[in-house]
C-alpha cells in the first residue's frame, strides 16, 4: 500500500524485510543500539511501515497485535532533519488503522509523549532501563521449598501461561518465537513453576526480559540467577517503574540510563496480583 502526500511529497508504505538494511541504518542515525538481527525479529513478529522520501527511508514505525484486544507499537523513528513535519503523525496514522480499538500499549520518549497524547494514549506508569557490566550478584535468600532452574522444553506452555496471565494479553507466538532466540530460567515454589526470566542477545550486549514473578523476591532472584553466566558482558534490562527494583539494579551494577512513559489507548494496562511482569522484553514489545 501506497500514499501520496503532495505537500511534503513523502510516500508511506508497507516495510518488508528488503527495507530491513536501511531501517537499521535509520536507527543508527539516532543512536539506538539494535542489530539487524533485532530489527528481523521485530519485523517478523508484527506489521511495518515506512516513510520515503526521493526513495530514501526517513521514517519507520511498527506494531504487533498480542490477541484480539491488545497490541503494542513502537520502531517509531522519524530521520532528524524530517522532524517535525508530520511525518510521525501519518506513521503512527497508520499502524493505529492496522490495530483498530485493540488496547494499544507503547513506551514514549518525553518528546514524543505529546503527540501520542494528541492520539488519545494516557500516560500509566514509567519504564526505567538499567545497563552495565554484569558482575556476579549476591543470591538472593529464597524461601523453602524454593528453586531457580533452567527452563526446559516442557516448560514453555507454563511459561507462555505466565505470561498471558501478567500482562492481560494473549502472548503466545511472541513468547514462543522469543524462546527460539533467548535462554530462560524458571522460578518453582514447592514444585510449582511461578515466575521465568529470559536473556538474549540484543545491541552490543545482551537483555533480560521479560521477567515474569509473584512478588520482587522472585524477580530479584530470577535477574540474579544470570549474573554468573554473563559476568563481564554488557547486559540491559528494563524496568517497569512499579517493581520496586531500581536501587537494588543500581547496587548491582546495572545502572539507570535513560527512562520512558509508558502509555495505553483503548483502556489500561493489565493489573494482576498473584503474578506480574516486572521487566518489559523490550520497549516496542512490551
Amino acid at each position: 500500500m501506497t500514499i501520496q502526500t503532495t505537500d511534503t511529497a513523502v510516500t508511506y508504505r508497507r516495510m518488508t524485510e528488503n527495507d530491513l538494511s536501511a531501517a537499521h541504518a535509520l536507527s543508527q542515525a539516532v543512536g539506538w543500539l539494535h542489530r539487524p538481527e533485532d530489527w528481523q525479529f521485530v519485523l517478523r513478529l508484527g506489521t511495518g511501515f515506512v516513510a520515503e522520501e526521493d526513495g530514501a527511508m526517513i521514517g519507520t514505525a511498527l506494531c504487533w497485535k498480542q490477541g484480539d484486544s491488545h497490541a503494542s507499537l513502537g520502531m517509531i523513528i522519524v530521520a532528524p532533519e524530517h522532524q517535525g513535519k508530520g511525518i510521525g503523525r501519518a506513521l503512527m496514522n497508520l499502524v493505529l488503522e492496522v490495530l483498530g480499538n485493540r488496547c494499544t500499549l507503547l513506551i514514549a520518549t518525553a518528546a514524543g509523549q505529546p503527540l501520542y497524547e494528541r492520539l488519545g494514549f494516557v500516560a500509566t506508569g514509567t519504564i526505567h532501563q538499567h545497563q552495565g557490566t554484569m558482575t556476579p550478584i549476591a543470591p538472593v535468600a529464597r524461601a523453602a521449598g524454593e528453586s531457580i532452574r533452567l527452563a526446559e522444553p516442557g516448560d514453555i506452555e507454563k511459561i507462555v501461561e505466565l505470561a498471558n496471565r501478567a500482562t492481560g494479553m494473549s502472548r503466545d507466538n511472541l513468547v514462543k518465537q522469543l524462546a527460539s532466540v533467548a535462554e530462560a530460567a524458571v522460578l518453582e515454589r514447592n514444585g510449582e513453576l511461578v515466575g521465568f526470566s529470559m536473556m538474549r542477545r540484543f545491541g552490543r550486549g545482551h537483555a533480560i526480559g521479560p521477567v515474569v514473578a509473584p512478588d520482587c523476591e522472585g524477580a530479584k532472584g530470577l535477574i540474579a540467577h544470570w549474573s554468573g553466566a554473563y559476568a563481564g558482558s554488557l547486559v540491559r534490562v528494563d524496568v517497569t517503574g512499579a517493581s520496586g527494583l531500581g536501587t537494588w539494579l543500581t547496587e548491582a551494577g546495572l545502572v539507570e540510563v535513560g527512562a520512558g512513559v509508558a502509555m495505553a489507548r483503548n483502556g489500561g494496562p493489565w493489573q494482576q496480583e498473584t503474578v506480574k511482569q516486572f521487566a518489559i522484553i523490550n520497549q516496542a514489545l512490551c
